[in-house]
């Protein structure tokens, strides 16, 4: 697996697909980044959501360990300060030089503490107005159907579709 070290979440997204380029003879690759970004912290995490805090503290954190980093650095935001959102950029890869992408947001905000049993990563603290709880409350149906990573995939599935139709 390469290493996420781009500066985009698109260019992580090709280089993982990438990776798989010569192994799938001829076959689509779908590949996908996705983090969390806070506007108030300079959009941080951003594309180093996996890696969050991992440099100051030298080892790789626990989700549990960057959530309560993230909720630790936004002490004292208020309100709207705590605007958040997921990005996930996808990509269909059918040649080197031959890709389709997807980008898709999930906004919402920054939960005080965490709540909830489901999901993963940054879940447990991404609160969503609209269904008035975190992405670790809603049902995984409902989280599909409205999520930063649901989203681009129906638009990549859109993408296929369309291939598939073209003579």
């Amino acid at each position: 697996m390469p290493s996420e070290d781009a500066q985009t979440y698109v260019e992580n997204a090709l280089s993982k697909a990438r990776v798989f380029l010569g192994r799938m003879d001829g076959k689509p690759i779908i590949a996908d980044d996705s983090g969390i970004s806070v506007p108030a912290l300079g959009g941080a995490p951003g594309v180093f959501s996996a890696r969050y805090g991992s440099e100051e503290s030298g080892d790789k954190l626990s989700a549990k360990e960057r959530n309560e980093l993230l909720l630790e650095n936004m002490r004292g935001l208020e309100g709207f300060e705590r605007r958040a959102f997921f990005v996930c950029s996808m990509v269909l890869l059918l040649a080197e030089y031959r890709f389709f992408t997807a980008q898709e947001v999930f906004e919402g905000f920054v939960a005080t503490r965490p709540s909830g049993e489901g999901g993963f990563g940054y879940d447990p603290i991404f609160f969503v107005p609209g269904a008035n709880c975190t992405v670790s409350e809603l049902a995984s149906a409902e989280k599909d159907r409205i999520s930063h990573r649901g989203r681009a995939g129906r638009r990549i599935k859109a993408v296929l579709d369309s291939l598939r139709a073209e003579p």
